[in-house]
């Protein structure tokens, strides 16, 4: 039993339908899925997978890099985070990469919307006692900042698609947080998402695929989907010298944990 902590059915099917990516995952072995939002559109999409298939459930977010004519307000996202099958907010945080090239100006106007942003979520969180999903590329200190300023340790969550050092592990450790590792850790270059793994406290520890994004080795290059976060699984219980079975089980009994909705609910 696994579970893909972080996918994107609406993303991966135009916003169609994802049956076919929910019974490949189902096939093998892969029986809960978190369908994460980028926008409130996308996470209404989400909700409607999670009402309708079982094991499938949804979060409410604004990415980082999404343009918006209008931000949500913290109520606005709180409202949709009330509902029973959304167990995260999400995903949000920031991201400067994806900025390069602007001016400083705009780099600096930039930073400082999706800061604000940022914070409607943490609090949007804390308010309806939900966990967040964290979005963190190239602001890490600015990421770790706001989630301690913001009282983010009170409900927790999930450093998605963790790709930082150790000492940097540590500290969202540190503030309540779980490490969620993707299809990345297995691939030939990534030396510093492995030592994370490695040695990062089991009962912490998510697998994720970030589907359509980042497919794992072997199939590194191809869309991902859901299922393929067998091997993520499969290549970390090997990198921290676990058995297989007892990685499935351990991260999705922290995935629930975390979630605060047990396996029976699914």
């Amino acid at each position: 039993m696994l579970v893909d902590s972080h996918c994107h059915l609406d993303l991966a099917t135009g916003g169609g339908d994802p049956t076919t990516l929910v019974e490949d995952a189902r096939r093998a072995g892969v029986e809960y899925l978190m369908s994460v939002a980028v926008d409130l559109p996308s996470a209404r999409n989400a909700i409607g997978y999670a009402h309708r298939f079982d094991g499938v459930f949804a979060t409410v977010g604004v990415h980082p890099n999404a343009r918006l004519a209008t931000e949500p307000t913290v109520e606005e996202i709180a409202e949709l985070a009330r509902d029973d099958r959304v167990l995260a907010i999400g995903e949000t945080g920031l991201d400067t990469y994806r900025n390069q090239g602007e001016s400083e100006a705009e780099l600096a106007d930039n930073l400082a919307a999706q800061k604000e942003r940022f914070r409607r979520h943490v609090r949007a969180a804390r308010h309806v006692g939900k966990p967040l999903v964290i979005h963190s590329r190239d602001a890490r200190e600015d990421v770790l900042a706001i989630l301690e300023q913001e009282g983010a340790r009170e409900v927790g969550g999930i450093m998605h698609c963790f790709v930082e050092d150790w000492e940097t592990a540590q500290r969202a450790l540190d503030l309540g947080f779980h490490l969620s590792f993707s299809g990345i850790v297995t691939y030939k270059n990534a030396v510093i998402v492995k030592e994370s793994a490695r040695r990062a406290p089991l009962d912490r520890m998510l697998v994720e695929t970030d589907s359509p994004y980042l497919a794992p080795v072997p199939h590194r290059g191809k869309p991902n989907c859901p299922a393929y976060v067998r091997h993520v699984a499969e290549y970390i219980a090997e990198l921290k010298g676990i058995d297989e079975e007892e990685f499935f089980r351990v991260t999705t009994e922290n995935f629930f944990r975390l979630m605060g909705s047990p396996v029976a609910n699914g």
